[in-house]
């Protein structure tokens, strides 16, 4: 883990003292704004990090790994996090949380501050609006530092790391399939995690279903509490729709909350299947029938494959591990279906 640029180097490049960019780094007083914020714009711009924490990356493990999540409201990241955790601490490793918040930006500022803070390896699950940009420079850092890197449940193959993941597509296009097996006429698709890698590959998933029974195909992006009020007094009424495939949890109760406000019976008039395995969804009345993504073991194995290669112990190209999801029957579908 070498560092790309010294003070000295950067003192040359700006025509300054060694001090003043020492200083400008430490937020000095001494030194004035515009040049503070030269410093620290060409600091960044060369993934400079002070020469003392560099040696201590270079020579030092922490037995410490990284983990950034999009959000933690979710049970589904709740889970996996319980997952690295116990994991971790049995292997003898510490973990240290950041939560991006769907921000790129804080993703950037997360990867950063989880390097100098000497992780010898970072689990991370993308931000959408990663995902959404298409914006992956930020992760040159990780592999310039020669970092271990596992990305999970939200990925992609631009960034040449272990993963670990469901086959969303393949388990979307199941329960699609279910669906109107279970006596569904018009099947449409709920999403609030629009332009993600796991919503992308689902919708797709619920569309190839459709394709093969030759169904229509009914997709909807939903971001606030009004789009579900639009939709039942729209959309549901026109297209005699019946059953929903839900991209996650939590949409797929508030969908459901606002049906039986409505007066609709689930599973009667609307069956519904949701993705990730949490409590509001076991719990809710009516319960939810769901896709579990296994949340703690996608946490436990993106740590062994972290350690795995913070230890050395896999040498290979980059592994991908694809666990298989299972599916959980209760009351917001119609019959019991494999």
């Amino acid at each position: 883990m070498e560092n790309k640029v010294t003070l000295k180097e950067l003192s040359k490049i700006l025509n300054v003292s060694i001090s003043t960019v020492s200083k400008a780094l430490n937020d000095s007083s001494e030194i004035s704004h515009e040049t503070r914020q030269r410093v620290k714009e060409l600091a960044k711009l060369n993934n400079y990090l002070p020469n003392a924490m560099a040696q201590n990356l270079k020579k030092k493990s922490t037995r410490t790994i990284g983990v950034i999540i999009p959000a933690i409201l979710p049970q589904f990241f709740s889970k996996v996090l319980h997952g690295i955790e116990t994991r971790a601490n049995n292997l003898g490793y510490k973990v240290i949380v950041c939560i991006s918040n769907e921000s790129l930006e804080k993703e950037k500022d997360g990867i950063l501050t989880l390097i100098t803070s000497q992780v010898d390896g970072l689990i991370i699950s993308l931000a959408r609006e990663t995902q959404t940009m298409g914006s992956y420079d930020h992760f040159q850092m990780v592999s310039q530092y020669n970092i271990p890197l596992v990305l999970f449940d939200r990925v992609t193959s631009q960034i040449n790391c272990d993963k670990v993941i469901i086959q969303d597509r393949e388990e979307a296009r199941k329960a699609t399939a279910a669906l109107f097996r279970s006596g569904c006429k018009n099947v449409a698709y709920f999403s609030a995690i629009s332009h993600t890698s796991v919503d992308n590959e689902r919708k797709r998933g619920y569309e190839l279903a459709c394709e093969n029974l030759n169904k229509r195909i009914f997709t909807y992006t939903v971001e606030t509490n009004e789009d579900f009020d639009k939709f039942f007094q729209h959309e549901f009424i026109e297209r005699s729709i019946d059953g929903i495939l839900v991209a996650d949890e939590l949409t797929a109760i508030l969908l459901m909350k606002t049906a039986l406000k409505r007066g609709l019976q689930i599973p009667s008039d609307l069956s519904v299947i949701g993705f990730a395995n949490g409590t509001m969804g076991e719990h809710f009345i009516t319960s939810l029938s769901v896709v579990d993504q296994r949340a703690m073991d996608q946490g436990i194995q993106a740590v062994d494959l972290v350690v795995d290669r913070i230890e050395g112990k896999t040498k290979e190209h980059p592994v991908e591990v694809s666990l298989d999801a299972t599916f959980i029957y209760r009351e917001s579908t119609r019959l019991i279906f494999a």
